[in-house]
This record gives structure tokens, C-alpha cells and sequence, in this order.
């Protein structure tokens, strides 16, 4: 029996430094077989009204894809000769420390690595299947959904190999992992489903039948000329009369010959479903694969494996020596390439191919073969879209259009400077009088420490008690008003998990207590509140799936709105522990991956219910609006979440979790569908130990500061140590050089409206890698974080070494006009070759379009401001 094996890691004091990879299935090879008799060598079948299979039976036989309008370019093909469905039962493993999770496959009971395909057949709208028709279809799969007939069915059966025949071992099979394989051979029914879902995409869904086992090695066949004798031994199902419905009756039993504890096992293993479901198919040797959501440490993942699964990222993630440090003092807390808050099953390709996944469930892209992609599923199901788009910017507009789009952003949190700090009533009014000073244009205080604050072993956190501290805000209303009398905004903190507060002084609500009495607390195998490790404290986290748990937090929300708030940070969501007892009752590894998005969509309700009550307030002024900004996600995040930013990144130059990852995750989830993003200005985590110190320098806050100026929101952060990091009000220089690059950032609103408003329509980032303007440009191909686009107008090379004055431009190959560099006028004319620029502090390398609208506006604006 297939189990699911949880291991805590919370409370290891001393871990190992270098944790092993996770044993992982690695890509499963097999066999293609067909049925000649019911297959032609060559046909090509119409499905929806504008798309094309095409099958072949040369090399051992190969189906491809294709639009109607571009039949020479398939969206996607099988490799020849072998399998495109896989399954296998096997055992599942999970580590989880504070946040930290991995998934590992454990002793694998069988593998059906090898397929057959029995029929190709198109079914029309009102076709009727008599009780002769060879055509079975498992109940409650026909798609509901379904936009144009016909529908296109592929059938068949998978297969495993034998000892005898040594078909195991061509299964690929990782000797770390063990494999129950006694000598049976397995078998299973399978059905592929194709259907256009509207002008650009077409549906795909695989389902299983349960694996079935035939104790007659000769059952399995591992040559062609043996299938039709396999066949025909295969005896066919029973089926009911519904055209919109097929469903299973009982198998035919095989005639066998076995020992009772043989049958007994069998019998055993065919009751349960299948947990691996894999799906193959053909990629080009230079084909390079961008998205999978909020990447930190690549743009490209050709020769990867891209497992798919909302956690912490980590600290360091790799980089040195603080990767070694964080795994030596909790397990696995450094993490490593492939961790992220919000990924995403989802890519484009430099070949204009596009994928993504349905469902929740924990997945792999493989990506390590030159000629293939092998996605690996943990469930007993498959279900997808292919997209059709002829350049990335179509493929986004494409996939946002299923998923969501993010609604526009309201004027104000895109005016100016959101200032994060802390410190209380007193402290707020002397920075925002030190800002006057500078005339620092300002959106908003961003005041995270409004629930008051306490010291931990990582540093200053919050208590997490979803209530004013009037101690440490003594005239918070007032407060709140007298900002607002000067259109500043108030932004403060939320999260979806509650503390402990017995020990908190000047409490007035227990919400805890609350929302543990409410029965709305995620639970424990027991039935008890699930406390779940938090850095130096534990919390209990809203079942989120219970609706009175959504009702409950919104009147939290509201009593903070009431005070005059008009934004907040809706943190973590990506820590929901994997053997966790849900009100829903779904299965807590797929609910982890739909937990920030449930947890998105709680505050964007009732945001819409908010504005909904104050529509006639709007009209009268239309930036009395709410905005919440997230770190978690998932595939269809940007269709709740409103804002995100990227999390916690190290305060430091380095390239897997420092000012380099900020603009690689800002580039790789802007092509996931994530269009506003953004970074806490000097980063977030700084390290203040005796052996090992991380602490924001001064030249890295102004580069920070430089670089965030082109981005969505122009938002700073103290970070977890505030005393150890250089803060924008840390001196006269600091302070100058905010209020220059907040008047920067205020240049280009104009733009930034236009490109919000762009965003909401068609589901572009607001900043975008080079690739989605330029991709016939192969150098473009190439670059994670050293350049990126503002729309396609704004050129931004920033500087992200330390001691650096200078960087590399490259102009793209494309466009006829020319770049001109916004603070010497110079113009750059050439293109597809790479220029030093000069770029001291103060004047990072920036360019316009030459002669562009946007760009001239934009250099008009930067001298009406007193900055050119």
C-alpha cells in the first residue's frame, strides 16, 4: 500500500550544512506501441474549429499539435517510439521544518513505463455510442467545460516490464530508490483528452484506470509483433449508454493461476489508484524555458529539474557562506535554487511553446533532456492547457486570460515613496518631518509594526494579535488623520496565522483564543489546533477553507479599515503542513499549494466588498481605494492578489538571495502573469552573529534605491535588524539620495499608469525581461539579471556589484531606433553589441527610445523635477 511518511525537522538543534537531494523518480523511460489494424500509418484529425492532431507511425510512431493557421509549427509533439503517458504507486516522503518542505519519492510498488495506443477518434457534439463501439471513458471525466466540438480521445493501455524480460531496468530507475518489482507484470487503462478551450488554447486531460495485474509474464508485450496477441488477452469493459458519460463497470477478471497470498497482494495493490502520473513529450535541443512563477535564481531552466511547491526560499539559497550557516542552525532553512515562495506550473519557450498545469498537486518539470520535457505529477491524474501564441506577449495575454488578471492599482500607491518603518507614534512624525525637509514625495507610511513588537532570536518581529497597539501607537486615529489631511496614506500588517499573547502587556483581544473557541483553526491528526513552528515561536493558522473563518477575518480587516488604514502587507501563506486536517477535508499537500491562493482571494473579497459599500465615497474621491501586496502564490495568484513583492532577500550583493535575485524573480514572475512586483528596498534579512555577519551597507541602500525606482512600487524596509542595517534616514546622504530617486520614480507615473492599465487588460508586467520584445534576439536569450525593460520604452541596466561604476549595455536586435542615455543625452545606435557605461552613484545606466513619446515625456518630467 502506498503510504505518505511526514518527518518533523522543527526542533534539530545542530543540522547538517550540505543536506543530501531529495531521492526523486528520475525521468522514466519506456516504449511506444500501436494497433495497426485501428491506426492508420498517417492521418490527421480536426478537433474544436481550430486546431489539428497529426499522427505518424514512422520511428516508431509520433503524434504533434498544430493551429490551423501555422500547420508546419507544432505547439506539441510526442518523441517517437515512446510513451507520452507513465504511471507508477510508490511511496511518498516529506521533511518539513518552519516553512521548509521536501518531497521525496520512497519504495516504489510497480511502474508502467511502457503505453499503447489502441484508437485515435474524434467525437462530435451528438455522437452516440452503441454498446458495440470499442470507446470506454471513466466517469465524470467528460469535460464540463468544453467550448467547441468535436473533442479528440486518445485510448489505450500502460504497462509494465517483468524480471523476465528485463523491462524494469529501462524504467530509469534511481538505485537509491527501491522497487517492489516480483515478477507480474501491471497494466492500466488510459484515456488522453483534447479540447479547444477558445481561439488559443486547447485542454488536455489523462486519467488512469486502476492498475491491473496479470500474472502471465507473456501478458507484457516488449515487441510490436507481440501487441495483438496482448491485445486481445486484455478483455474488453462493459460500458453504459450515455453520450456525455462514460463510466467503468466491472473488469472481466484475467484466468490465473497463483498462490492465495499472490492474489491477496494483488488484489490489494488493485484497489488503490495510482500516485505518479508522468507526461512526456519532445523539446528542441535550444530551446530555452522561461516562468515556473517567482524564480530567484534563473531565468532559463533548460537542463533542470523544476519542482513545483509553495514554500519559504530560504536564506541563501545557495550562496556562501550563510546557506551553510542557516542549515547548520535549522534544517534545510538555507534552501537552495529551486525554493520559492510562489511558483508556478506554467512556461513559455524560445520556440513559442506553452504549458501549464491545472490542479494543485506537487510536480516536476524535467527538463534535463536535449530532446524532451518529462512533467511528473503526484496524483492519479493529469489536467493542462496548450497555449498558441506567435511571440511571448501573446503567450502572456494567452495565459491570464484563464488564469486572472490583477485588477489596476489605484492612483496613490504609485504617486511616491511607501515608507516602511517602525518605531511608534513619536518616531513616525519625526521622519515624515525629516521628509518634508527633502520634499520626498510620499504615497504612504507602511507601519508593520502597528500591532506592537517584540525581540526574538532572528530579531525585531511582530505580534502577531491582528489589533492596534495603542502603547507603542498612542494616537494611532489622530495619527492616521493628520497623514491623511496631507494625502498619506497608512499601510500596516497582517497574516493568516495567530500567536500566543498570554505574555503581551497592553492586549485587549485574544484572537487565538478566538478563533479557537470559533472551531476555525487548521487542526492536528488528533483534532486539536495545529502549532505550527514560527522562527523563535509557535502559531495556529486559519482554516482557510472553513467560510467562517473567511467571515471572521474579514471583521478583522474591516475594525483596521475603520481606523483609517488603506493598505496592508498580507504575508506568509506558504506554510500550511502537509498532514494537516482541513474542514474541507481535501488533501492537505494539494491544499498547500491552493493555501496562498485562498488566502489572496479572502483579501481581495473584501476589498471588493469594501468598495462596493463606499462606491458613492469613490466618486467623490476616487483615491479613497484599499490595496494589499503578497509574497506567496501560485499559478493563479494574479488573478486574487493585487501586489507582490518578493520576500525576504539577504542584504547583500550576492546572486541566489541578494540584490541579484530581486531582479531575476522580478523578471521570471513578471512572465508567470505576476505584472506587479517588487523588492524591499536594501533587502530584508540582515545576520549579526559572532562567525557571520550580513548587514546592509550604505552603498548597497542607494543601489537598492536606484534600482526600485523602476519598479511597480518605490517601498522601503528596515529589515529584520534595523540597528545592525544603513537606513534611508540613517544621514543627510541617504536621505538626499531617497528623495532624488523618489522624484525619479514620480517621472515616469504617467508611464507607469499606462502600463497598469495595460496589465489589467492583457496580463503584461509592468518590468519585463528583454525576451518578451526581443525574442529572435538569442542574446537576449542569455540574461537573467543584468538589464530589463519598463514596458518597452525604458532601457534599465542597473548596478548590482559592489565598487562598481560602470556596466555593460546591451542594445537588442529588433527594433530600427536608437537608445539615448537619459542623463548625457548620448545616443547609442548600433545594435546586438555590448557598451560600457558610466554609471556612478546617483546615475545608474538608463536609456529611452529614441524620439519615443514616453521617453521624451519622461526626460521633460526629470527637469520640471530638478533632476536633469
Amino acid at each position: 500500500m502506498a503510504t505518505l511518511k511526514i518527518t518533523k525537522k522543527h526542533h534539530k538543534r545542530l543540522n547538517n550544512p550540505f543536506p543530501s537531494t531529495p531521492t526523486s523518480l528520475p525521468v522514466i523511460h519506456g516504449s511506444l506501441f500501436f494497433n495497426s489494424r485501428t491506426l492508420p500509418s498517417r492521418q490527421i484529425y480536426s478537433f474544436g474549429k481550430d486546431f489539428q492532431l497529426a499522427w505518424h507511425s514512422d520511428n516508431g510512431g509520433c503524434i504533434s499539435i498544430y493551429h490551423q493557421s501555422q500547420p508546419t509549427r507544432p505547439l506539441w509533439s510526442t518523441m517517437p517510439g515512446q510513451p507520452f503517458v507513465s504511471a507508477a504507486l510508490a511511496e511518498t516522503e516529506v521533511e518539513e521544518s518552519r516553512g521548509s518542505f521536501v518531497v521525496k519519492d520512497g519504495l516504489v510498488h510497480l511502474v508502467c513505463n511502457h503505453q499503447s495506443i489502441q484508437e485515435i477518434k474524434v467525437i462530435n457534439q451528438f455522437d452516440d455510442f452503441s454498446e458495440g463501439e470499442d470507446l470506454v471513458f471513466p466517469s465524470g471525466y467528460f469535460p464540463e467545460d468544453h467550448n467547441q466540438f468535436p473533442l479528440l480521445l486518445i485510448t489505450g493501455w500502460i504497462f509494465s516490464g517483468t524480471k523476465k524480460n528485463k523491462s524494469f531496468p529501462k524504467s530509469g530507475l534511481n538505485e537509491n530508490i527501491p522497487l517492489e518489482a516480483k515478477g507480474p507484470s501491471t497494466c492500466a487503462r488510459y484515456w488522453v483528452l483534447f479540447d479547444q478551450k477558445c481561439n488559443d488554447q486547447i485542454g488536455f486531460q489523462v486519467k488512469l484506470g486502476h492498475p491491473n495485474f496479470e500474472l502471465r509474464q507473456k501478458a507484457s508485450p516488449n515487441t510490436l509483433g507481440r501487441y495483438r496477441g496482448f491485445r486481445r488477452r486484455l478483455r474488453p469493459f462493459r460500458r453504459r449508454k450515455f453520450w456525455w458519460c462514460w463510466s467503468f463497470a466491472k473488469r472481466r477478471g484475467f484466468v490465473i493461476s497463483s498462490s492465495e497470498e499472490e492474489i491477496e497482494e494483488m488484489k490489494a495493490k488493485e484497489s488503490q489508484e495510482f500516485n505518479r502520473v508522468w507526461f512526456t513529450y519532445s523539446s528542441e535541443g535550444n530551446e530555452r524555458f522561461y516562468g515556473f512563477g517567482e524564480q530567484f535564481s534563473h531565468m532559463d531552466f533548460k537542463g533542470k529539474r523544476v519542482p513545483i511547491f509553495v514554500q519559504e526560499q530560504g536564506i541563501g539559497r545557495g550562496d556562501q557562506p550563510i546557506t551553510f550557516a542557516a542549515n547548520l542552525i535549522s534544517y534545510r532553512a538555507g534552501g537552495d535554487w529551486t525554493t520559492t515562495y510562489a511558483p508556478s506550473p506554467f512556461y513559455m519557450t524560445s520556440k513559442m511553446r506553452s504549458i501549464y498545469l491545472e490542479g494543485y498537486d506537487y510536480s516536476i518539470f524535467d527538463l534535463t533532456r536535449d530532446d524532451g520535457v518529462q512533467i511528473q505529477i503526484h496524483g492519479n491524474s493529469v489536467q493542462g492547457r496548450i497555449l498558441h501564441g506567435n511571440s511571448p506577449c501573446e503567450l502572456i495575454e494567452c495565459f491570464t486570460e484563464s488564469v486572472g488578471r490583477p485588477p489596476q492599482l489605484p492612483e496613490w500607491i504609485i504617486s511616491g515613496a511607501i515608507v516602511g518603518m517602525q518605531g511608534g507614534t513619536e518616531m513616525v512624525r519625526h521622519i515624515w518631518n525629516e521628509l518634508k525637509t527633502y520634499n520626498v514625495p510620499i504615497s504612504a507610511f507602511w507601519l508593520q509594526d502597528w500591532v506592537g513588537q517584540r525581540k526574538t532570536m532572528i530579531g525585531s518581529q511582530l505580534w502577531w494579535n491582528w489589533e492596534v497597539d495603542t502603547t507603542r501607537y498612542l494616537g494611532w486615529q489622530q495619527l492616521l488623520k493628520d497623514l491623511s489631511a496631507r494625502q498619506i496614506k497608512v499601510m500596516t500588517y497582517c497574516n493568516p496565522c495567530l500567536a500566543l499573547t498570554d505574555e503581551k502587556p497592553n492586549r485587549r483581544r485574544n484572537l487565538f483564543e478566538e478563533a479557537k473557541n470559533l472551531d476555525i483553526l487548521v487542526k492536528d491528526k488528533h483534532g486539536e489546533p495545529y502549532m505550527v513552528p514560527n522562527t523563535a515561536f509557535d502559531v495556529g493558522m486559519l482554516d482557510l477553507t472553513h467560510p467562517a473563518a473567511t467571515t471572521w477575518f474579514k471583521q478583522i480587516l474591516q475594525e483596521m479599515v475603520d481606523d483609517g488604514v488603506r493598505g496592508w502587507m498580507a504575508d506568509f501563506g506558504e506554510n500550511l503542513p502537509v498532514d494537516a486536517t482541513l474542514y474541507s477535508g481535501e488533501d492537505p499537500i494539494s491544499a498547500h499549494n491552493r493555501y496562498p491562493e485562498l488566502w489572496a482571494q479572502i483579501n481581495r473579497e473584501f476589498v471588493e466588498e469594501w468598495q462596493s459599500n463606499h462606491a458613492g465615497k469613490e466618486k467623490e474621491d476616487p483615491e479613497e481605494a484599499l490595496v494589499f501586496f503578497m509574497r506567496a502564490g501560485f499559478r493563479d495568484s494574479p488573478k486574487w492578489g493585487m501586489l507582490f513583492w518578493e520576500g525576504d532577500q539577504m542584504v547583500s550583493w550576492q546572486t541566489n538571495d541578494g540584490i541579484k535575485s530581486a531582479v531575476v524573480g522580478l523578471l521570471s514572475s513578471g512572465i508567470s502573469g505576476y505584472a506587479f512586483n517588487h523588492s524591499d528596498i536594501g533587502g530584508y534579512c540582515a545576520v549579526n552573529l559572532p562567525f557571520i555577519k550580513y548587514q546592509r551597507s550604505e552603498e548597497l541602500l542607494l543601489r537598492w534605491m536606484e534600482l526600485n525606482a523602476f519598479t511597480t512600487v518605490f517601498r522601503t524596509h528596515e529589515g529584520n535588524k534595523p540597528s545592525c542595517n544603513r537606513q534611508f534616514y540613517s544621514n543627510d546622504r541617504t536621505l538626499s539620495h531617497f528623495a532624488r530617486f523618489a522624484k525619479v520614480y514620480k517621472a515616469w507615473k504617467f508611464y507607469r499608469i499606462q502600463l497598469i492599465k495595460e496589465a489589467s487588460q492583457r496580463g503584461l508586467p509592468v518590468c519585463r525581461h528583454l525576451f518578451l520584445h526581443y525574442p529572435d534576439d538569442e542574446h537576449v536569450h542569455s540574461l537573467t539579471y543584468q538589464q530589463f525593460l519598463i514596458g518597452s520604452e525604458i532601457l534599465v541596466v542597473p548596478v548590482l556589484d559592489k565598487g562598481k561604476n560602470e556596466v555593460k549595455a546591451y542594445f537588442p536586435v529588433g527594433d530600427s531606433c536608437s537608445w539615448q542615455h537619459i542623463w548625457s543625452g548620448e545616443r547609442f545606435i548600433k545594435q546586438g553589441r555590448e557598451v560600457k557605461v558610466e554609471a556612478p552613484i546617483g546615475y545608474p545606466a538608463v536609456f529611452v527610445k529614441d524620439g519615443s513619446t514616453v521617453g521624451q515625456t519622461f526626460l521633460k518630467k526629470l527637469r520640471d523635477l530638478e533632476i536633469l
